[in-house]
């Protein structure tokens, strides 16, 4: 089975107002992770060829920034690579020798044509490592040559934080000759080692001023950013090897450039062989294939190492840590579409210790920090991720372990816990809110204001609680214990439900008893009561209303609105500064993760598979246009639906490949979902 392929020609690769917006990523596993334009210049703070957790579990730090390739030839220095800079613009213009960039698995490749010649040049991290690999090899031409041509790498490293911007001669580094390479000595204790072999070194150390970060720039952030070049590598070409440098945190790496290309090229293979079980592979689309590949670069283990330790979804690339929230919602999609139930119970076990009065935290914490437990919804998918895991895994001794933490998530949720989440009594709804505090997937706050506070009973909110409830019921049935509490809880909850229904027939209300009485807010919230596999909603009528509002208001091929654009605080494109950012975060920006549910609802209420399938094949065409090979976290209200926010997010990829998987499966059983 042959790897999903993207490919951009010369019209993209040799034209920078498009390929400086396309971007790639790599992870490693352990939180570090390496990206890039298809240009080749630095457009965000977070680009780099190694960002690495020197302070785990997410203390990133940029640590080697660039390779500046160059081909030497008896006549002169043809540039392979690219730098954009605060003033000047493009200089050098490497990217006119860029014929072609595609993805082999998870490998980002560039081609570049010097009059006979041509030249491959890849990158990729070491996996469970800190270092990455930049290797070269001819692919055409090289008989052409009398003798070998030979690369020069500039090498620029840096050391920050990888959420700010270097100052000139903010720092000193050190560079010392090792056998095979270079050691970097950096502030704090650190070391930065570049080595290959077969290749020649020289020292330099050189503050390269004023890279020029157009991501940033349009973000409204600082935009100038400054970096060290430590030295010069020199190596030769070949046809049949790969040669180049290996850049990380550790001695005792491989420095054979092809082995490594070819680990993880096995690594990503036997990822795709186990993953989508019950799922015929080879007629999978091959964009699907491709998202088990980018799901993978969203798990890692939390104190930097592999062995026996917790693991965690890293919400999205470049800025997201784990988040309680999205880590439940995309672990389905991103551990049990492919086929790691084991990593799943690791993820789900690391959140069992951090519940604390029922409830989970919304921000993971880092290293000596608190934990923060400002969500009343993580919870509630905790539950629903040992739901899925226990429906694919049947391991009946993990529900038996964790089922006292999920008896105080519910009784803490009925009698009351932090932020005034409580069951109300009289119809079994729960209620949430308080004065500056944002409790709900829509968190946005500007200045201490919150944009979407949703006081009072959010319509996923109780969604999510039925189907808590329901889920508890099946796991007392298996654990032979008795489970009338939670049956009697549900029925209360589901007859409490119908006073969302709205009697114009637009679906449900978004809020009960707010402040300002029932919010008739057409927003996606609704659509959960469809799409979970335990619905509150009785009514098959009901629930086509649902999902017809949804389709009419909300729906775009990318994902849905989080606010109807006929509403009057509707906006319709996410740009400017953080604060107009933030402020239309969930005003009718557009979700990609909604997609999936958005499907599952519609199978439900159609229990036409295909068709509900077909609602996700447009981000196929997205796979090209921003994070290669991945999908975006949100896109502008307005068509056309440009990209925006984090290039990479976890619940968009988790929820698009977990929708289309389930509902591959359900063409063969034609069960419907969960009643």
């Amino acid at each position: 089975m042959s790897h999903y392929s993207i490919r951009l020609g010369r019209d993209i690769c040799m034209n920078p107002v498009e390929s400086d917006n396309r971007e790639w990523w790599l992870a490693n596993g352990l939180g570090g992770y390496a990206s890039g334009t298809v240009t080749g210049v630095l457009g965000r703070r977070y680009h780099g060829l190694l960002i690495a957790p020197l302070f785990p579990p997410l203390g990133r730090v940029l640590l080697f920034a660039k390779a500046d390739a160059d081909l030497l030839l008896d006549d002169g220095v043809i540039p392979l690579h690219t730098n954009h800079w605060g003033e000047g613009g493009y200089n050098p213009q490497g990217y006119q020798s860029n014929e072609e960039f595609f993805i082999d698995g998870n490998i980002p490749v560039w081609r570049f044509r010097v009059d006979n010649l041509l030249i491959e040049q890849r990158i990729c991290m070491l996996h469970g490592r800190n270092a990455t690999c930049i290797a070269y090899r001819v692919s055409e031409g090289l008989d052409a040559w009398d003798k070998q041509p030979r690369i020069r790498l500039g090498l620029v490293a840096s050391f920050r934080d990888h959420h700010h911007v270097n100052r000139a001669r903010d720092f000193e580094l050190s560079v010392h000759p090792i056998e095979d390479g270079l050691r970097v000595t950096l502030p704090q204790g650190n070391d930065l080692l570049i080595q290959g072999s077969n290749a020649q070194y020289q020292v330099d150390n050189t503050w390269i001023e004023n890279f020029f970060l157009q991501m940033e720039q349009a973000r409204g952030l600082e935009y100038i950013d400054n970096h060290v070049r430590v030295g010069f590598a020199e190596i030769e070409l070949h046809a049949d090897r790969w040669t180049g440098i290996i850049a990380g945190t550790e001695r005792s790496l491989d420095l054979d450039c092809g082995g490594v290309i070819e680990a993880e090229q096995k690594r990503v293979t036997e990822l795709q062989a186990k993953s989508l079980p019950g799922v015929d592979k080879e007629v999978t689309p091959a964009w699907i294939r491709r998202l088990v590949i980018a799901a993978d670069s969203f798990v890692f283990t939390r104190l930097g190492t592999e062995d026996d330790e917790p693991y965690s979804i890293i919400a999205g690339y470049p800025w997201f840590g784990d988040w309680g929230r999205d880590t439940m919602i995309a672990l389905p999609g991103l551990c049990l579409a492919t086929g790691r139930h084991d990593i799943a119970l690791r993820i789900l076990n690391t959140f069992v210790s951090y519940i604390s009065k029922g409830m989970l935290p919304n921000m993971f914490p880092g290293d000596g920090d608190e934990p923060e437990y400002n969500t009343v919804d993580a919870a509630l998918w905790f539950i629903d991720a040992w739901r899925a895991y226990f429906e694919l895994s049947g391991d009946v001794d993990a529900i038996r372990n964790v089922f006292p933490a999920l008896q105080q998530i519910i009784h803490y949720y009925r009698d009351g816990t932090r932020y005034g989440i409580a069951m109300d009594p009289k119809d079994g709804l729960i209620m949430a809110g308080v004065t500056g505090q944002q409790l709900t997937w829509m968190d946005a706050k500007v200045n201490g204001r919150v944009i979407t506070p949703r006081h009072g009973k959010p319509v996923e909110i109780n969604a999510l609680w039925f189907n808590a409830l329901s889920s508890m019921v099946i796991f007392c049935k298996q654990l032979d214990l008795p489970d009338d509490e939670y049956k009697a809880m549900a029925q209360k909850t589901g007859k409490g439900f119908s006073k969302y229904v709205r009697e114009d027939g637009l679906g449900l209300y978004d809020v009960l008893n707010g402040p300002e009485g029932n919010d008739a807010s057409i927003r996606p919230n609704q659509l959960f009561a469809v799409s979970l596999p335990f619905s509150p909603v009785s009514s098959r009528s009901v629930m086509q209303s649902i999902v017809d509002v949804c389709e009419r208001e909300l729906l775009t091929p990318v994902g849905l609105r989080s606010l109807a654009s006929s509403d009057q605080k509707y906006v319709g494109r996410y740009e400017g500064d953080v604060a107009q950012r933030d402020g239309s975060y969930h005003q009718g920006t557009v979700w990609a993760w909604l997609l999936g549910h958005y499907a599952l609802a519609e199978f439900r209420v159609t229990n036409d598979a295909h068709r509900a399938q077909q609602r996700l094949e447009p981000l196929e065409a997205h796979l090209s246009e921003a994070g290669i090979g991945t999908i975006s976290e949100i896109f502008d209200g307005d068509e056309p639906h440009t990209p925006r926010g984090a290039p990479s997010q976890a619940w968009s990829v988790a929820c698009t490949l977990e929708a289309w998987w389930n509902l591959e499966l359900k063409k063969s059983d034609k069960r419907g979902l969960a009643e």
